[in-house]
């Protein structure tokens, strides 16, 4: 089956990229011909590329010139299947990687308050990107071509299915998988002493490790209130990722006594090490599909603290294999943080973690989607390409 994956542009720290990345060569060996759409070949390893790179200024334009040039190019291409992990009408199935954007919208305005000369809400109001966005999930939902919408939680299927009124049957609940030989305990024993070294760690610190860029979603600044909130000086996070506000958490951090225990790593290429060095993760994100970063770091060994709003806190059992937070309760997180610590060296919640990863298998996803594929092309829906 000939099948044409939809991806605008490579962000090696996104977890989308780390998706396909990983999902190509299993699809492959799978018996699925694939072939990759984006702006540009570079970083992907895809075997079948084509290019859609239209001039574009700013994100509206960016995206609008992007989804015109991509259908282009996959009805040029005598597709079978067209899965598009972008918002684009048309497209045969969707993979719904970045979540629902109108539901991040109201955490947003939520976390603004409810006045409104917010300047957060304001910006969220006249920003002509997000109405862009929003209409193009509609659009695209509501198309008569679109046959499955493939959501890595049922936090995202239960969103799309109240928002959308997508039909049930088109909804298809396919977790991100895992390389459960590349994230392994035995490569976190491997690597553990030197990766503590590397980041000056005294043999009692206890490291807590946050792996996600746009730092504000990912819950970055309640992390470093409740490290603050615990008051153990043998409490330490490490950050690997990006933001362009990267400066103001640290100065939060220093701000908050926290300067020589709270370390911006900036965006990591290879992070195992990190995993290695670390005895918890840490992810008390606002919003999140499911974050590829917790299902490694499980699969690592590492026990998970994650945000209520998250598909992974649909595989983390509070208190056997991790614990599920709000990130609005610093407090409540700060005794997570306390409770994670004193759980240190159980082996039990080490080896809870990496079975819970255990039932996420790249292969097994792999081996989900294409007999998905398979049944799609055994029964052609309305408006199928011919």
């Amino acid at each position: 089956m000939r099948v044409a994956l939809v991806r605008q542009r490579y962000n090696p720290y996104g977890g989308a990229e780390r998706f396909i990345e990983r999902a190509l060569p299993a699809l492959a060996n799978a018996g699925a011909e694939l072939t990759l759409i984006a702006r540009s070949a570079d970083g992907w390893g895809a075997r079948r590329f084509i290019a859609a790179n239209p001039f574009h200024v700013g994100n509206t334009w960016r995206d609008a010139s992007f989804a015109g040039a991509a259908r282009v190019a996959w009805e040029a291409g005598g597709f079978d299947l067209v899965q598009s992990h972008e918002r684009i009408a048309g497209c045969d199935i969707y993979r719904a990687g970045d979540g629902v954007h109108a539901e991040w919208l109201e955490i947003r305005r939520a976390a603004a308050g409810t006045a409104f000369w917010s300047p957060e809400r304001f910006g969220i109001a006249l920003n002509p990107y997000h109405r862009y966005v929003c209409a193009a999930e509609r659009r695209m939902f509501a198309h008569p071509r679109l046959r499955a919408v493939v959501c890595n939680s049922a936090m995202v299927r239960g969103e799309i299915e109240r928002r959308f009124r997508v039909a049930p049957e088109k909804l298809h609940v396919i977790h991100n998988g895992v390389d459960l030989e590349h994230f392994h305990p035995d490569r976190r024993a491997a690597l553990r002493a030197a990766a503590r070294a590397e980041l000056g760690l005294a043999g009692d610190a206890f490291l807590f490790l946050f792996v996600g860029s746009g730092f504000w979603r990912k819950g970055l600044d309640a992390a470093i209130g409740a490290l603050a909130a615990c008051g153990d000086g043998k409490l330490h996070l490490a950050v690997a990722g990006r933001d362009r506000d990267a400066g103001r958490y640290a100065a939060m951090a220093a701000a908050a006594g926290l300067g020589g225990r709270v370390r911006l790593l900036g965006g990591r290429d290879e992070v195992r090490p990190l995993y290695a060095a670390a005895d918890c993760f840490l992810l008390p994100t606002r919003y999140d599909p499911f974050p590829n970063t917790a299902l490694e770091a499980l699969a690592m060994g590492l026990p998970a603290i994650v945000g209520r709003r998250s598909g992974a806190a649909e595989i983390v059992q509070p208190g056997r294999n991790g614990w599920v937070c709000d990130p609005g309760d610093v407090p409540g997180l700060a005794r997570l943080l306390r409770e994670a610590a004193s759980a240190s060296g159980d082996n039990r919640l080490l080896g809870a973690a990496r079975a819970a990863a255990e039932g996420y298998g790249i292969d097994d996803m792999a081996r989900k989607l294409t007999d998905l594929y398979a049944a799609l092309g055994a029964t052609p829906g309305d408006g199928r390409r011919q």
